[in-house]
């Protein structure tokens, strides 16, 4: 027999079968977006980013054909041209910070170029794309010798030029910010001068999503993978206190950081918009020891995910170009799969303007039902939310499988479903049926941090 589940929403009974959930809106905007990234043009700018020999972040800044600000003011000049195009509707902007570590041995300038686009209804409300313009060869210290970059990450800083040419030619209730970082490659400090600046202009930081190689698809081995990318995410917020970590550790939550949502939500959009191309979600914050621009990003309180092939090359990496015994070596043009690197730019496109076109995740979710056969779920009303969604899964699901719509009057109990069996979230949707990411209740899934703030 066909169990029912009943929702009480403010004194409305709604009743269907336990396995049923709404089918997500079609977007025809998201496909159009999608259908508009040029491998071309990405080959053509991956190209320009290697003829500057070098994009170390301590290498010449004076010169107008080589070295790091040569390339920054090329990225700059390319933000500039597309804000003509869109009559105005991009800001450029390039802080910085003086930096000494020791990969900067001497006092460096690094400086990060963002293309901000003003959201129309939520201005403060930010979605972010990443991807470092620096580069470096096998010496972590050699800021004279060729360091070509061309998927590490040339491919990353393709996919934010590209996206701000498309997502430009549009407009989007969110802020969108196209960044061009510096210095990842001496301890990530593009993404700690892009923390730093969220926090200066008071953003809400709602998902960054770092592209950092995500053009290549040939292996170590030979094997070739241009179906599947990966996206890491956080299990736990990074900025989790003490007291939060215990009531987590008590009641649930390791999987269910803002990060990992949006590592939920970009894998279910590839799946509805993109044709052969698979998330990976990956439960880690970035690959075993190393790390990215996102890990800065994190520490500050923003929801960020890193997006990255799936067979890294080694040998193509951090590497002099060269050939030593029959081997190739070095970080060339020839390295990156432009068709793969321009798919890894749609979901990207598709991703920012699903968010962008979406209510603000929901805020202060709380959960209660110890002791009961129902739970009852609590959240803050939100003004451009035309409804909510509850959604609940088995506790060892990686995605969200059950949902029901509910009015967006800020309170909703689910009948018959034991809190204590299954995962919570709530979700926010628009009119025309764009949804925020899944909302895990208590500190666990805390979209905004007050560190952030």
């Amino acid at each position: 027999m066909r169990r029912l589940l009943l929702l009480s929403v403010a004194g409305a009974i709604l009743a269907g079968p336990a396995t049923a959930q709404p089918m997500p809106a079609d977007h025809p905007l998201l496909r159009q977006l999608a259908g508009e990234v040029s491998a071309d043009r990405q080959r053509a700018t991956i190209a320009r980013l290697v003829a500057f020999g070098t994009r170390h972040t301590a290498s010449d800044t004076v010169s107008d054909t080589r070295g790091i600000g040569a390339a920054r003011r090329w990225v700059a000049a390319q933000f500039d041209d597309m804000a003509r195009a869109c009559g105005g509707c991009l800001t450029i902007a390039t802080p910085s910070q003086i930096v000494t570590n020791a990969r900067l041995p001497k006092p460096t300038e690094v400086v990060d170029v963002l293309a901000i686009q003003r959201g129309t209804g939520d201005p403060n409300r930010v979605i972010v794309i990443s991807g470092h313009l620096d580069s470096r060869n096998s010496d972590p210290l050699d800021a004279t010798g060729d360091a070509p970059g061309a998927n590490d990450d040339g491919s990353g800083t393709a996919a934010v030029i590209e996206a701000a040419r498309v997502l430009s030619g549009h407009r989007f209730t969110a802020t969108l910010v196209y960044a061009v970082l510096s210095g990842e490659e001496q301890a990530l400090n593009g993404g700690k001068v892009l923390a730093a600046y969220a926090k200066a202009q008071e953003w809400r930081v709602e998902a960054d999503l770092n592209n950092d190689i995500v053009g290549n698809t040939e292996g170590l081995d030979g094997a070739r993978d241009t179906t599947k990318v990966r996206v890491f995410s956080e299990g736990t917020r990074s900025t989790e206190t003490p007291a939060e970590a215990d009531r987590r550790r008590y009641n649930g939550g390791e999987v269910d950081s803002p990060s990992r949502q949006l590592a939920r939500m970009i894998d279910g959009l590839a799946d509805r918009y993109l044709t052969n191309l698979d998330v990976d979600m990956i439960y880690r914050t970035d690959r075993f020891g190393r790390g990215g621009d996102q890990v800065e990003m994190l520490a500050a309180g923003f929801p960020s995910v890193r997006l990255t092939e799936p067979n890294e090359n080694y040998r193509r990496q951090h590497q002099d170009v060269r050939v030593d015994k029959g081997v190739a070596y070095g970080d060339v043009l020839a390295g990156v799969d432009f068709a793969y690197l321009a798919q890894v730019t749609r979901l990207n496109i598709v991703a920012m303007a699903a968010l962008a076109l979406a209510p603000a995740p929901p805020s202060e979710v709380e959960i209660s039902g110890a002791v009961t056969a129902d739970t009852a779920l609590k959240w803050r009303p939100d003004p451009a939310a035309a409804s909510n969604r509850l959604w609940w899964r088995a506790t060892t699901d990686p995605q969200w499988r059950f949902s029901r719509d509910a009015p967006p009057t800020g309170e909703a109990r689910l009948s018959g479903v034991n809190i204590d069996n299954w995962f919570f979230g709530v979700s926010a949707l628009s009119v025309e049926g764009y949804e925020s990411p899944v909302v895990y209740p208590g500190a666990a899934g805390r979209w905004a941090d007050p560190s952030s703030r």
